[in-house]
């Protein structure tokens, strides 16, 4: 399946924060503008060693995906049906007291965590696991080992920058203050309450 440049799924918009629990994207339509509430998340995880991943990058999106890059550097888009799997069972590593994000004593550092762990730390984990919230968000071990996961501390920084920035957006489009409201080029719209856009431009 071809894979998309990270931009195209990344549009920076509205996003909830995440750890509170399940957030559905929706869009929205204000006088002939569209105003997108982007709720999701685009997670790239890559396998640093056979068995064992670390979360590349991840960003806001208008839907949650997980792309997945192997060691032999070619990617695919994880199934729903294939991240469900994973987090099932990561659940039942959590209950047997045997996950490396609940484990207070677990030894990560470089090598990296299970593919379900890396899902269940990153931003699509807690959208499409939040039923396992209640587990982990209340435990210190997964609050330390979560930066962990990902590949870098920048890539960890860049994470919770984009999201920040997102969940502003976010307040500002559910207010319902303008200057969020943009129309593409050439096409027609109705006039907006003050000029402007959010974006610049």
């Amino acid at each position: 399946m071809k894979i998309r440049k990270i931009a195209s799924y990344a549009i920076v918009g509205g996003f909830g924060l995440i750890l509170s629990g399940a957030l559905a994207g929706c869009e929205r339509e204000n006088t002939g503008s569209e105003l997108r509430i982007q709720e999701g998340a685009l997670v790239r995880i890559e396998e640093v060693a056979p068995g064992k991943y670390k979360i590349l990058e991840e960003f806001p999106s208008e839907k949650t995906q997980i792309i997945l890059k192997s060691l032999d550097g070619s990617e695919r888009i994880l199934s729903e049906a294939e991240t469900n799997a994973l987090l099932a069972e990561e659940n039942a590593k959590i209950d047997a007291g045997t996950s490396n994000l609940t484990n207070q004593n677990a030894e990560i550092s470089s090598g990296g965590y299970s593919l379900g762990e890396a899902i269940l730390a990153s931003a699509a984990g807690a959208i499409i696991g939040s039923w396992i919230g209640s587990k982990l968000f209340g435990s210190p071990a997964y609050q330390a080992h979560r930066q962990t996961a990902f590949k870098n501390p920048s890539a960890y920084s860049r994470s919770v920058n984009s999201f920040k920035e997102a969940k502003a957006n976010n307040a500002k489009a559910k207010s319902g203050k303008s200057g969020f409201f943009g129309s593409k080029s050439g096409e027609k719209s109705a006039p907006a309450k003050s000029g402007g856009s959010a974006f610049g431009g």
